[in-house]
């Protein structure tokens, strides 16, 4: 039984920025992210997803060596590893896909997965309705960050975000997360608190919007909190912060803590990341736990 499994592609991220100067692939994507974090906070993580020959056995061994359980990993023949080019400026990100692992299937599933978190997060339409119907029979609680869905790519791999709305899926979500333009994209609701209100009804016990250096908002028992995010000491590199924000609020929910507690934890995670260049920088537990407590008092709730 693990804690945290996170279903989506790893990816080969080869991130510049006016702070970055000389670009260098960095291991990336959710499973990357997610599971760290979640393992920094003492969750037990495993992961499914598939990457190609060029996978490199530098990034198995970082990943094992960093707690997270890869039997759920499957390197596929001939198969190239999804790679991104991502370019920031002015806190703008521009993404284009290089590569794109196969997709992942219900069957790639481990008989014996049984999770108490399983969080879906594809990140170039890797995942199906079908494997997520697979998911909800093997958790109690199922999580989605539905930006991979949203995607669509030009012929040069330039990525747009697209209307998305299955109901099928949104309907067996627990716990979902996402950002404010993503959420728009899922609802058709320009209004951020009615977007929110949307995805509760269609049966999400949680809604969390990820905005940046604003906080996140997070709507749960007829209330909408706003939970301001922690100071970093540097910023370097956005790349994997949301991620990491639902890392350990997941890692934290499964141990029974209150949303609004994850929130100020996976907002502290999220300020770790950005001090890094990919995934450099976590941070440990107590350290973590010291910068939450600095925006514990912070939070403004209003009804729903």
């Amino acid at each position: 039984m693990f804690d945290l499994v996170t279903v989506g592609h790893f990816a080969i991220d080869l991130i510049s920025s006016p702070k970055i100067t000389t670009p260098k692939p960095a291991l990336g994507g959710p499973p990357t992210y997610v599971s760290v974090t979640a393992k920094r906070l003492d969750a037990k993580v495993s992961v499914i997803s598939k990457v190609g020959e060029d996978f490199s056995s530098r990034h198995i061994a970082w990943l094992d060596a960093n707690g997270v359980d890869l039997s759920g990993l499957k390197r596929v023949k001939g198969a190239s590893t999804t790679r991104f080019i991502l370019k920031y400026a002015n806190w703008r990100r521009q993404l284009q896909l290089k590569s794109r692992a196969p997709p992942i299937l219900p069957e790639d599933t481990p008989k014996s997965l049984r999770a108490k978190v399983i969080h879906i997060a594809p990140v170039a339409n890797e995942i199906s309705r079908s494997l997520v119907d697979k998911m909800r029979t093997l958790t109690n609680t199922l999580s989605l960050d539905p930006q991979g869905f949203m995607r669509e790519f030009d012929s040069n791999g330039n990525i747009h975000l697209k209307r998305w709305h299955d109901q099928q899926v949104l309907k067996q979500i627990d716990v979902y997360k996402s950002s404010q333009s993503e959420i728009k994209m899922a609802t058709g609701l320009a209004d951020l608190q009615l977007a929110m209100e949307k995805i509760h009804d269609y049966g999400a016990k949680i809604v969390i919007v990820t905005r940046g250096m604003k906080g996140s908002k997070l709507l749960f028992e007829g209330k909408l909190y706003d939970v301001p995010a922690c100071k970093p000491k540097i910023v370097r590199d956005p790349t994997g912060a949301g991620d990491a924000f639902i890392g350990a609020f997941l890692a934290e929910y499964v141990k029974g803590k209150d949303p609004v507690s994850c929130a100020r934890i996976g907002s502290a995670s999220a300020s770790f990341v950005v001090e890094g260049v990919g995934p450099e920088v976590f941070g440990e537990k107590e350290e973590i736990y010291v910068r939450a407590s600095k925006i514990w008092k912070n939070v403004t709730v209003q009804k729903k």
